[in-house]
This record gives structure tokens, C-alpha cells and sequence, in this order.
């Protein structure tokens, strides 16, 4: 299939996981991606990875100033946007009397204030009848012990994914929301990892999905293929839990 032949695509945090997996999906189905990350070395690879219609950025969406250059960046390999994947983020896990100013401050900054400041930033590219996704979680819909700082930061983006629908209507700009429950990546599962205590949370983590296992990047990565694709014109300020059924 070739969903999204002559599009160009921005993936923020797009050199491993979740938004390399939807990197390769898009160029599959006939994108030009750019990617973003902080890690030169780590974007390099990606991008030789991914192949000719791959293009790197190096960018923190923790850092306002590395934002704000963005667009200009983007505009020197794309004069136009129909795409963005708002992936970047990370994720601490602390009892609340643990969170320091500095931790929070590190979490919001990256997971909602560099969201909201990139879509502000790129704005002026996308055409009209485009598509943004932005990445949630699960953690924003359920209670978990430790998880009040990550999941805060991600209710925060799936208010963003409605509101900026309802802004952006005017110019058909499509805004949609996923939130992936436990997946196989760095970011939550330390995969691989033989450390008992990471092994002996793994299997509890798995112990809590209904269908017995981790989910796949690259089944994120089709579901963000289909918000990005003109398949979904009628989907807006939507969010779809992808938790194994974790969540029921």
C-alpha cells in the first residue's frame, strides 16, 4: 500500500522505538520522514537504517532554543509539512514526596512543553487537511502508584490533541491522540535488560496485560499510519488506548 505517497513526515524522538517503527512505516507506505533526537550518532544510523527518503535533525524538545530553530531547520529539507508524530518523551516513575522541582520540571518540559512549543514552531509549514498525532499513554487514563508526574504530563497532551482540534478545524488540520500501554522499548521496559530487578518488573508488568505480552512499536506504528493518512478524515481530537487490554 502506498497510504502516504508524496508526504513528508516530522517524527520528533524518531531514532529508536516507537518512532523509528513508525519512521519505517511511513517511508513503507511512501513518505519522506525527517527524524529528530538529541544523540547525532544515534540519528545517523537511524537514518542510514531507514534509507534515502530519511532525513535527521538534532533536537531536544526539552530545550526551547533548540525548538525555535526547528522550523527553520525542517524548512531547509521539507518547504512544506502533512505529518507530525509528537513522540519525544521521557518517563520517571517517583512516590510524590520523591519529585523535586528539578525532576518535574524535567519531565513537563519534554513531554508537554516541548509538544506544545513544536506544533507552535512548525505550525506555519503544515498544509491544510494535514495530521498530527501526538503520543500519550495509558498512564493518563489509570491509576498507578509513582506515576503521577508521567501520567499528569501525558493528560496534558491529550487535553492539547482536543482543544488544538477544535482550533485548527478551520484548516482541516487533523489532531488525534495514542496512548500506548507497556511496549517493547527503552523508554518503560528496559528490554533485554538481566538485572533481577528489571526482570523481576518486566514479568509484573506482564503479569497485569490480559493478552499476555508486551505490545510492538510497530503496532503503534500502524495505528499512527492510519490517523496520518487521509483513511481518517472524519477522526479528530481522538485517542485510542493500545494496552493489551490492560486498561478494562
Amino acid at each position: 500500500m502506498n497510504r502516504l505517497t508524496n508526504k513528508n513526515a516530522v517524527i520528533t524522538g524518531g531514532n529508536s522505538g516507537i518512532g523509528l517503527a513508525t519512521a519505517k512505516e511511513f517511508i513503507a507506505e511512501g513518505a519522506s520522514v525527517i527524524i529528530t533526537g538529541r544523540n547525532k550518532e544515534a540519528l545517523d544510523k537511524s537514518v542510514q537504517e531507514l534509507g534515502k527518503n530519511a532525513h535527521a535533525v538534532i533536537a531536544d524538545s526539552a530545550d526551547l532554543t533548540s525548538i525555535y530553530t526547528l522550523k527553520r531547520k525542517v524548512s531547509e529539507i521539507f518547504p512544506s509539512i502533512d505529518i507530525l508524530f509528537v513522540n519525544a518523551g521521557i518517563s520517571r516513575f517517583f512516590p510524590i514526596e520523591e519529585v523535586t522541582e528539578e525532576v518535574f520540571d524535567e519531565v513537563f518540559n519534554t513531554n508537554f512543553k516541548g509538544a506544545y512549543f513544536t506544533i507552535q514552531q512548525l505550525l506555519p509549514l503544515f498544509k491544510n487537511g494535514s495530521s498530527i498525532i501526538l503520543n500519550a499513554s495509558l498512564n493518563a487514563h489509570i491509576g498507578r502508584p509513582t506515576a503521577s508526574l508521567y501520567a499528569a504530563t501525558k493528560g496534558a497532551v491529550l487535553t492539547l490533541a482536543k482543544n488544538l482540534s477544535a482550533e485548527l478545524m478551520p484548516r482541516k488540520i487533523r489532531v488525534n491522540a495514542i496512548s500506548p500501554g507497556p511496549i517493547d522499548t527503552p523508554l518503560h521496559t528496559k528490554k533485554g535488560s538481566t538485572t533481577e530487578e528489571d526482570i523481576a518488573n518486566r514479568n509484573k508488568t506482564k503479569s497485569m496485560i490480559p493478552i499476555g505480552r508486551f505490545g510492538s512499536p510497530e503496532e503503534i506504528a500502524k495505528l499512527v499510519t492510519f490517523f496520518a493518512s487521509d483513511e481518517a478524515p472524519f477522526v479528530l481530537g481522538a485517542d485510542i488506548i493500545v494496552d493489551g487490554g490492560m486498561s478494562l
